[in-house]
């Protein structure tokens, strides 16, 4: 995944971000380069700084202030709007999608328990009964189809990703288990 063509999504991970705390570009840079892990080396250093400049534009964030650094150039701090705060409430709510890139949407898991907006968990539970809900229709479908036909080969790759989805979930789930807090439905803070 280039996040780079995401721009959308690069938005909302950076809301959800600032939901928790507000911070600066370069915070912001390097909380998304370790939620990526290697996939992080294809974030532009300039692409939170636009980010962060395309939100201010539209309403959703604002410069709380100014703070100087011991060495370098002052870092402007962001916090969210109520606006801003409505549009991770809202890109929490949303589906992921028939087509979800998982990077896609581990991001949002990473941005759920970063807000604190909503369960990753929960979000987890939901995108599973999502795949089961495709896989299922996929395997309807191929008994319709001759499993050396074409569409018979085309529904046997659509069924083996989703089961490779599915596992991926699993692990999400495993993971997010270990680090929820007792007594905090699963959250991190």
């Amino acid at each position: 995944m280039c996040i780079a063509e995401e721009g959308g999504l690069l938005q909302d991970v950076v809301l959800a971000l600032l939901v928790k705390e507000p911070s600066h570009g370069y915070d912001l840079r390097m909380r998304l380069a370790a939620a990526l892990g290697p996939l992080g080396e294809t974030l532009n250093a300039g692409q939170v700084y636009v980010t962060l400049t395309r939100l201010e534009k539209a309403g959703l964030v604002v410069l709380e202030r100014e703070d100087a650094p011991v060495r370098g150039p002052r870092r402007k701090v962001y916090a969210p709007t109520a606006a801003g705060q409505e549009r991770v409430a809202a890109w929490m709510a949303e589906s992921a999608g028939p087509r979800a890139d998982v990077a896609e949407f581990h991001l949002k898991l990473v941005a759920a328990a970063e807000s604190g907006l909503a369960d990753p968990l929960v979000l987890a539970d939901t995108r599973r009964r999502e795949l089961m809900r495709n896989l299922a229709e996929a395997q309807h479908a191929a008994l319709a189809h001759d499993t050396n036909s074409e569409a018979g080969l085309l529904l046997e790759g659509i069924a083996l990703r989703l089961q490779a989805d599915l596992r991926w979930l699993e692990a999400c789930e495993r993971t997010w288990s270990a680090r929820a807090p007792r007594g905090r439905g699963g959250r991190i803070g």
